[in-house]
C-alpha cells in the first residue's frame, strides 16, 4: 500500500476531516468546490488548521474543530477580500464574533489604563452576556438586523435598559479596536448607534436617599462611629465630599494635609483618572483628629485611612460589604453622592462647582479651572453643606474633639502649634 505523504482533493466537510484522520499519510484536504481552501492535519488527528492559499502563500483561517467546515467555507468570501485588499498584511483568522471577543477580553484583561472594577465587569459581560449571545455569529453576519435578533431584543427583555446599553457599547469599542489595528477588513458596527435598536429613554435610577432623611442616617453613623468607626468615617467622607467609594477608601494618611485644608487623592484612584484636590473644613478636620486618636486606641499606626485585616487598603468588594452593612439594602454607597449633590443645588451652590466637586470629566479648559479659580468657591460650598449637616446631628460627631474653631486663619494657627500634623502622629488615648 502507498503510504506516501499525500493531499486529497474532496469535497470538504467535518465528516471527510474525520474518515481522513485515521489515514495517517494524509496531512492535507483541498477542497474540490474551492480550490484555495486547505485543511492540514495537526499531530493529534482530530485536530486542524484551515488555510487558505493565494499567491503561493498561505494565510492561516483558523483551528479545527472550533472553527466547523460549513463556517469557513460561509466565510471564505470575506477572507478572500481581507487577503486582496493587503495580501502582505498578517490575517487575523477570526471568522466569529466569539473568537473577536475573546481577543478583546484579554486585551481588556490586560490593560494598566482600566481599573480592576472595570476589567472585571468586561470580563463579566463578554463572558456571560456578550458571548452566550453572538459567539457563534459569523463576522460577515454582522448587521444590525443579527445585532438586534439575537443580542439587542433578547436582552432588553431580562436585563436593564442601561445595562444593554453598555452591551452593546462594550462590543462597538471592541469592533472599533479591531478594525484601528487592521485586525478585521471592516467595521460592521461603524454606522450604527444604540438610538437605532430602540427609542426607550433610559432614566436615571431613582435616589434611595433623600435630605429628609439624612438626620436619621447621621444619628445611624454617629453610633457606628463609636461601635465600627471604620465604617462610619467611610460613610461620612463620602457624604461630606461626594466622592467615589474607589476614591475614598484608597486615601492615606500622607494625602490628608491639615494645615494646607487639602485632601489629595491622586489620579490613578480616580474614575476621570484626574488627581482631585478636596478642600477640608474645620469640621472635617476635627472628624480627623478623632478618627486618628480612634485608630491608634485600637492599635493602627499605620498609614491608610481604611486599613484591611491584611494591612491594604479595603478591597472594592470589603468596601461595598461595609455598605450592606450600614444600608441594610435600604441604600448604597452611590446614593450617599447621590444626596450631596441634590443637597448642593437645594442649598444653591452653583451647578458647575457641584460637578467639580463630584469630579465629572469637564475637559480641559474647566480643569483648569478647577486648579485655580474655583478652589475657593468649592471650599465655601463645602463649608454651607457641612453647617447644613451640623444642624441634622453631623456636629455631635466631630465635636467630641473638644476643638473649636471659629475661623478658618484659628484652625490653621491650631493645627500648626500641634493640635494636628500634616502626617498625624498620635499617641494612643490622646484627644
Amino acid at each position: 500500500m502507498n503510504t506516501q505523504i499525500k493531499t486529497l482533493t474532496v469535497k470538504l466537510s467535518d465528516a471527510e476531516i474525520a474518515r481522513n484522520a485515521k489515514l495517517e499519510h494524509v496531512r492535507d484536504l483541498r477542497d474540490a468546490g474551492h480550490p484555495a481552501l486547505h485543511f492540514r492535519f495537526a499531530k493529534n488527528r482530530t485536530r486542524g488548521s484551515w488555510y487558505l492559499l493565494n499567491k503561493r502563500k498561505w494565510h492561516r483561517i483558523g483551528g479545527f474543530p472550533d472553527l466547523n467546515t460549513k463556517q469557513v467555507i460561509a466565510a471564505l468570501p470575506a477572507v478572500r477580500l481581507r487577503v486582496a485588499a493587503d495580501s502582505a498584511a498578517s490575517v487575523s483568522g477570526w471568522v466569529t464574533v466569539g473568537e473577536l471577543l475573546d481577543w478583546f477580553g484579554d486585551r481588556m484583561a490586560k490593560s494598566r489604563a482600566l481599573s480592576d472594577k472595570r476589567r472585571a465587569a468586561g470580563k463579566s459581560a463578554i463572558s456571560c452576556q456578550l458571548k452566550p449571545r453572538l459567539d457563534d455569529l459569523l463576522l460577515r453576519d454582522v448587521s444590525a438586523q443579527t445585532l438586534d435578533k439575537l443580542l439587542m431584543w433578547p436582552a432588553q427583555a431580562e436585563l436593564s435598559l442601561s445595562y444593554v446599553q453598555q452591551l452593546y457599547r462594550l462590543l462597538a469599542v471592541a469592533f472599533r479596536q479591531a478594525r484601528k489595528l487592521d485586525l478585521i477588513p471592516v467595521n460592521p458596527m461603524a454606522e450604527m448607534k444604540f438610538v437605532n435598536f430602540t427609542t426607550a429613554r433610559i432614566l436615571p435610577k431613582p435616589a434611595r436617599l433623600r435630605d429628609v432623611q439624612l438626620q436619621d442616617l447621621v444619628r445611624l453613623l454617629a453610633e457606628r462611629f463609636d461601635s465600627a468607626p471604620g465604617d462610619a468615617m467611610l460613610a461620612l467622607m463620602m457624604l461630606c465630599h461626594g466622592t467615589r467609594i474607589g476614591e475614598t477608601r484608597q486615601s492615606r494618611w500622607a494625602d490628608i494635609a491639615l494645615p494646607e485644608r487639602e485632601w489629595f487623592i491622586p489620579a490613578e484612584h480616580t474614575k476621570t483618572k484626574t488627581e482631585l484636590r478636596v478642600p477640608l473644613t474645620d469640621q472635617v478636620c476635627s472628624l480627623l483628629q478623632l478618627y486618628r486618636t480612634r485608630q491608634n486606641a485600637q492599635g493602627y499606626e499605620g498609614p491608610l485611612l481604611f486599613p484591611s485585616r491584611r494591612g491594604k487598603a479595603l478591597s472594592d468588594n470589603q468596601a461595598s460589604a461595609v455598605f450592606t452593612r450600614l444600608g441594610q439594602g435600604a441604600w448604597t454607597s452611590h446614593d450617599l453622592r447621590k444626596v450631596a449633590r441634590t443637597a448642593w443645588t437645594d442649598l444653591g451652590v452653583d451647578g458647575h462647582i457641584g460637578e467639580m466637586l463630584l469630579n465629572h470629566s469637564l475637559g480641559k479648559i474647566a480643569s483648569t479651572y478647577i486648579n485655580t479659580q474655583a478652589k475657593e468657591q468649592r471650599r465655601l460650598a463645602l463649608v454651607k453643606w457641612h453647617n447644613w449637616l451640623d444642624e441634622r446631628g453631623f456636629k455631635a460627631i466631630h465635636a467630641q474633639t473638644g476643638v473649636r474653631y471659629e475661623d478658618s486663619q484659628n484652625l490653621v494657627d491650631a493645627l500648626n502649634g500641634g493640635a494636628c500634623e500634616a502626617e498625624p502622629q498620635f499617641v494612643k488615648g490622646e484627644v
